[in-house]
């Protein structure tokens, strides 16, 4: 655990941040493969509106899209 903090110090706030925008990207990522995996017909649209509503929750979604749709849909 001291080797990861000091790990982390030596790359300093870009590098950190830098790190954390790549692990959300590739947790982002591996939402959008579970959502093609379970929904395979789904076009584009529909699996980028299905991600943003996993991602933010359905009164945002509501909110931006006009109402919650879910998944079976």
């Amino acid at each position: 655990m001291a080797e990861q903090i000091r790990g982390l110090r030596r790359l300093g706030l870009a590098g950190r941040a830098a790190m954390a925008f790549e692990l959300s990207d590739n947790l982002r990522q591996i939402v959008v493969d579970g959502i093609r995996h379970r929904h395979p017909a789904w076009d584009e649209t529909r699996v980028r509106h299905e991600t943003f509503r996993l991602v933010y929750g359905d009164r945002l979604y509501t909110e931006v899209f006009g109402r919650s749709r879910t998944c079976d849909e």
